[in-house]
């Protein structure tokens, strides 16, 4: 018994003295400047647009993840001597909007940068994607999780990946029909008064759209399965988020991919989402099929291949989904329009309907919210109705 103590009372001791010990360790990192390339995105054989993402990699004491390759020639050239331009844009994207491609020719994206260096990516043939069958939701304690489900009868595709854009609308707490009145020298709030003479409501305020990219690299393999059949959730939208608040929608994008670029797209993926113990899978080398011609050591980060873009659109509404209960935590407050009032809230406070109207200068009653976003959908997201909306 007075052994099993002293090495308890030992052990309770080499614990303490561990926790007491622990210190922030800064590794001393080696400074290099690694400017790689980065290529991302599909050559689209099917209908719509393509779609390529030039970047660069940064040291990493820069806080920004990458930094976007602008002024670049991009094309996507056929084995047949066909070619197809893309144009670049300020956030380093360069697109085409349709490209006619032949079935039975190879292609590869050409590539030449502001300082005269050549890349490309292999030949490669174009790949069939099947359709999408269908986008399902189920509803769980914590939120809803969607899921895609697809099927190739020939059993030829196997390898799948997806992105997603999803929208969804978003509506003030409260209608809002009055403005400030504020002074022409110092620019003070001394009274508010009806945004229109009708004393109506402000409605290009009230009802906007956020539309969101997806960023997690989404895979599918039905490789050990005998049949070539997929289905797979693909998000998931916490309780009681705003994206489910009144109406929303996702569109899917389906491809099929190679084996190689499966396997790529896995480990960036363990690369880039999956670190953080040390019991996650630790970083590896990307091998991908692009290269820099005009030196063939450099190193280039990504993986280009020809798929024929699928996609499907599913629309969930908020009474489909029981007990969602969002709450944008917006409360109001009756203020009257006098100076002192106006004074005691200051620039947080902004109205929404007045009870009762009255000249300038004399008290209106009015209900006031301290959150601008309560009144204005604008913050943040856009007021002009998506074109695919119901």
């Amino acid at each position: 018994m007075k052994n099993f103590f002293r090495t308890t009372v030992g052990f309770m001791i080499i614990m303490i003295l561990f926790i007491c010990c622990k210190q922030e360790y800064i590794p001393q990192l080696e400074e290099k400047n690694l400017s790689l390339l980065v290529v991302e995105g599909f050559l689209n054989s099917g209908q719509g647009p393509t779609n390529i993402h030039l970047s660069r990699t940064v040291d990493l004491a820069n806080r920004a993840a990458t930094k976007s390759e602008l002024g670049a020639q991009v094309r996507v050239e056929g084995e047949n001597g066909s070619s197809f331009t893309l144009i670049g844009n300020p956030n380093g994207e360069y697109s085409i909007a349709q490209l006619a491609l032949a079935n039975n020719v190879k292609y590869r994206l050409w590539i030449k940068t502001t300082d005269g260096k050549e890349y490309a990516s292999d030949f490669t043939p174009i790949k069939y994607t099947p359709p999408i069958d269908s986008i399902t939701w189920q509803r769980e304690s914590d939120g809803v999780r969607l899921y895609v489900n697809t099927h190739d009868p020939q059993n030829a595709t196997r390898y799948y990946q997806w992105e997603y854009e999803e929208t969804w609308e978003f509506r003030s707490s409260f209608r809002s029909s009055v403005k400030y009145i504020r002074d022409n020298i110092t620019n003070r709030i001394i009274a508010m008064d009806f945004k229109y003479p009708d004393h109506t409501v402000d409605t290009t305020i009230y009802k906007c759209w956020k539309t969101v990219n997806s960023t997690s690299i989404i895979l599918g393999s039905s490789e050990r399965l005998t049949a070539d059949v997929i289905y797979l959730p693909f998000h998931f939208i916490n309780q009681g988020s705003e994206q489910l608040s009144v109406l929303y929608s996702i569109n899917l994008k389906q491809y099929a991919i190679s084996h190689e670029k499966y396997l790529f797209l896995e480990k960036m993926k363990k690369n880039t989402e999956q670190l953080g113990s040390l019991f996650d899978p630790q970083p590896t080398q990307l091998s991908g099929n692009i290269h820099c011609l005009t030196d063939p050591n450099e190193i280039v980060i990504g993986f280009v291949e020809i798929s024929q873009q699928q996609t499907k659109r599913k629309f969930i509404y908020n009474n489909e989904v029981d007990n969602w209960n969002y709450n944008p935590g917006c409360f109001e407050i009756e203020i009257d329009n006098i100076r002192d009032s106006l004074a005691k809230y200051g620039e947080i406070v902004v109205p929404t309907t007045p009870s009762l109207v009255s000249p300038f200068g004399m008290i209106i009653k009015s209900y006031a919210t301290p959150d601008i976003k309560c009144v204005d959908c604008r913050i943040g997201r856009l007021n002009q109705k998506p074109t695919f909306w119901p």
